[in-house]
This record gives structure tokens, C-alpha cells and sequence, in this order.
């Protein structure tokens, strides 16, 4: 199949399989698969993260997975250069992009081709504002931009300030939505959404860390410690990192790191939705009814045509 400026998009919350489903479409369709995860573009985050193992790509290839190191802060404007890059190479080699993740905003800026006014940092405003408690800093952007405020882990206070340092710059933060008109689609884009029942989700999401710990999640977090990645910079890189660096440093115990991230994943998973679900274009389908994972194929490959 020949699908110039043709991207297909695979998105959902955290544990709907979006990336077996990636892999089975990609091998359909002669695709290549793009990583819209925030956390994955890391070197060395790969069980904390959930990242796709080479055993599970089958041979597909993937994209913009390893290409930070966990020291740096990756922009989501660094992601949007590298995705269209990596858009292009595909489609010149006669292929199907493939956007695979759970990160919306990545994804809305690349399908969206949104512009992001530079904002330097304001090291005056960021002292400022890392001397209050992430409960301050929510509050403080809620007044900013209560848009931006739903789709932000609001324990990650690097984030919050970020978003509050742009808020302040710009007046808003450029929070996208699927009318957003601040740029015009380089690409003919399909989305189809995984979606599954909230029981099943939150009984996947703690099945899944309680796997990603046995296969030697803490040890991962140890390594990056010992490789010069501080404690603190573990408190910006997601719930994991961030609680599995309290339990190695004895501030909590196992059980209550577990309970910490299971029940904040499952928080997470609920702001995903509501991201996700602000478009009215992404075809939705419950991947565990094989029915409807039939009826998502026949639509990508009418869409490739």
C-alpha cells in the first residue's frame, strides 16, 4: 500500500494494549511504528515506563523510543521535530506511520502541526515558585489556565511550574483540542481509540506494576541513582520513578508504594480519557471483543486505499 501524507494514530489510556495493537496493525499494513510517550523517549526507563521490549515489536520497527537522556528535560516541542522527521523517512520508504501512545498532547501537536512560541526560562519565577508544595502550585495554575490543570500530573511540580512559567508568558498555556486552530494537518490522520471497561482497566493497571516490580522495576531505579540521576530529578519522571525513589530512600514502604502508584496510575488513566475523548473523529473499540478489533482493521485499511 502507497499512503502519502497518510498516519495512522493508536491511543487510549495507560494498559489497553495500544502497543500489541500497534504491532498487529503495523504487520498488516507495512507500517512503522512512532512512540507518543513522554517517559520512553529515556535511555535507561524502560520497566518503570512500560516500554515495548524487542521481543514484543516482532520485528516492526519503532521510533523515538531511547533518544533522551533522563538527565534532560525533553520538550514536547523536541518531540513534535524528531516525530515529523521520522513521518517523513516512513512515508518516503513507501510506508505507513504509525503513532502509537498515551501522551495526547504529544499526539495533538503532531497531527495538529501546532506552533509553540518559545518561552526561555524565568530562573527568577521558577525559585520562586519550587519554594511551594505541588498543593500551591495546582492552585496557582488553576487560576492560569484550568484547562491545562486536567491533563497534568499535578504531583509533578517541574511540570506545574513549566506550565505556570508559559501561563504567565503567554497568558494561557497552548492547551490543544481537536478544533484548536493553531495549525493547519501536514497529514490525512485516522485515530482509532483502545477503550475497556473501568473494572477491567484498574485490575490491568495493578496486575501490570505488580509485574513491572517482579521483573526488577526498584532495580532499575536504583541504576539510574547510581549512574548520577538524583533523587530529585526522580520526582519529574512519573509516578514510578518517582515513589520507587522514596521506598530506596526508606521515606515510604513497599506497600505504601505500591498503593501510591496504583492508585495514582488509575488518576492518571481517568485524565487520559478526558483528554481523549474531546474528539469526536477517534473511532473507538473495546480490543478485548475480537468483533471489534476486525472492524478497526477493515476501517485503517479502507482509510490506506
Amino acid at each position: 500500500m502507497r499512503n502519502m501524507n497518510k498516519v495512522i494514530v493508536i491511543l487510549g489510556q495507560t494498559s489497553t494494549g495500544k502497543s500489541d495493537f500497534a504491532v498487529e496493525i503495523a504487520r498488516q499494513t507495512n507500517g512503522e511504528i512512532i512512540s507518543a510517550d513522554s517517559r520512553q523517549v529515556y535511555k535507561g526507563m524502560d520497566l518503570g515506563t512500560g516500554k515495548v521490549t524487542k521481543r514484543e515489536m516482532r520485528g516492526v520497527p519503532h521510533h523515538l523510543l531511547d533518544v533522551a537522556s533522563p538527565s534532560k528535560v525533553f520538550s514536547v516541542t523536541d518531540f513534535q521535530k524528531l516525530a515529523n522527521k521520522e513521518i517523513e523517512k516512513i512515508i518516503k520508504r513507501g510506508k505507513t506511520p504509525i503513532i502509537c501512545g498515551g501522551t495526547g498532547f504529544y499526539i495533538d501537536t503532531v497531527v495538529n502541526n501546532t506552533f509553540f512560541p518559545e518561552v526561555p526560562p524565568n530562573k527568577k519565577l521558577r525559585e520562586e515558585l519550587y519554594q511551594l508544595n505541588a498543593i500551591a502550585l495546582v492552585g496557582y495554575l488553576e487560576k492560569l489556565d484550568p484547562e491545562r490543570l486536567q491533563t497534568i500530573d499535578k504531583n509533578n511540580k517541574v511540570r506545574l511550574i513549566r506550565a505556570i512559567e508559559i501561563a504567565k508568558a503567554l497568558g494561557r498555556v497552548p492547551v490543544l483540542s481537536p478544533r484548536s486552530d493553531l495549525g493547519e494537518s501536514k497529514f490525512e490522520v485516522l485515530k482509532i481509540g483502545l477503550t475497556v471497561p473501568d473494572e477491567i482497566l484498574k485490575e490491568r493497571i495493578r496486575a501490570r506494576l505488580l509485574a513491572r516490580i517482579k521483573k526488577g522495576m526498584l532495580e532499575e531505579i536504583e541504576n539510574l541513582h547510581k549512574a548520577g540521576l538524583s533523587w530529585k530529578r526522580m520526582e519529574a519522571l512519573g509516578l514510578e520513578y518517582r515513589y520507587g525513589a522514596m521506598y530506596l530512600q526508606d521515606k515510604i514502604s513497599k506497600d505504601e508504594m505500591i498503593e501510591k502508584i496504583n492508585t495514582e496510575t488509575w488518576h492518571y488513566a481517568k485524565r487520559q480519557k478526558t483528554w481523549f475523548k474531546r474528539d469526536v473523529n477517534t473511532i473507538w473499540i473495546n480490543p478485548t471483543k475480537k468483533s471489534e478489533e476486525t472492524k478497526a482493521l477493515k476501517e485503517i485499511k479502507r482509510f490506506l486505499k
